[in-house]
């Protein structure tokens, strides 16, 4: 791989849009609550396009910005963290210094004590209500994101810069996904492969904190996602037969 020809987004969801856009690429179950949200690479397409949308002319995010992306593992998380990338800008674990700070409500105030200049706040709720009562100022991601289009045209990147791009915690976009693609050939996942764990992956740990290996190997190998949050270890089994799951990630 000598470099890319677009940013980061489109290296990760172009080949599943252009082979099978209609296909579940995440499917997501939270056993605290009872959801079960299915996406097609179309959906998860669209919501990283509303949340570009949000990040740029709301939060007026730009090429090479940083984003703290503070938030468990999630289709949400997903979501933004591919909206991020649309844009050009970086993902990263610490919230120090960065232009935005995207977390939830158990890490309001970690964004609010480094001073980050924008805040959006995130419910994850299934159903898209917004979180009560945010500071003045504090962006609610269910109430807002909704408003915007769900097509994103980035802006046009400097010539030659997408390779060198910095995406996730200080690496460039062409490290991140060798990354990607190595932990998808060690798994062993393929093309159309259903992989199912139970790992919080979030950012929060770090670039290995099991980022690379779960979501982006899964995108990167044509693979789709089952994600598991708050599991009930009794229904792990039942689940992978209901969802025909090839690779366990845990």
């Amino acid at each position: 791989m000598r470099g890319l020809s677009s940013n980061f987004t489109d290296e990760l969801l172009g080949p599943i849009l252009a082979r099978d856009p209609a296909a579940p690429l995440v499917t997501y179950y939270d056993d605290a609550t009872g959801e079960r949200i299915e996406l097609s690479g179309t959906t998860l397409a669209n919501w990283a396009a509303k949340t570009a949308n949000l990040l740029r002319d709301e939060c007026d995010l730009a090429q090479g910005d940083r984003v703290a992306v503070l938030l468990p593992a999630h289709w949400q998380t997903l979501a933004v963290m591919l909206g991020v990338w649309w844009c050009g800008a970086q993902v990263c674990s610490d919230p120090t210094g960065v232009d935005v700070a995207c977390c939830d409500a158990a890490r309001l105030n970690v964004a609010l004590d480094v001073k980050a200049p924008v805040v959006v706040a995130l419910s994850l709720n299934a159903f898209g209500v917004g979180l009560p009562g945010l500071p003045p100022g504090v962006i609610d991601y269910a109430t807002e994101v909704r408003l915007h289009g769900d097509t994103f045209v980035p802006d046009e990147p400097a010539a030659d810069t997408a390779a060198a791009a910095t995406v996730l915690d200080g690496a460039d976009a062409v490290t991140v996904l060798t990354l990607a693609r190595s932990a998808a050939a060690k798994a062993g996942l393929g093309t159309g492969d259903r992989a199912l764990t139970t790992r919080d992956w979030s950012i929060a740990n770090g670039l290995t904190g099991g980022l690379v290996e779960v979501p982006l190997a899964v995108l990167r190998a044509g693979a789709s996602l089952v994600q598991c949050r708050n599991v009930d270890p009794a229904v792990l089994d039942r689940r992978a037969d209901t969802e025909r799951v090839t690779h366990r990630l845990d």
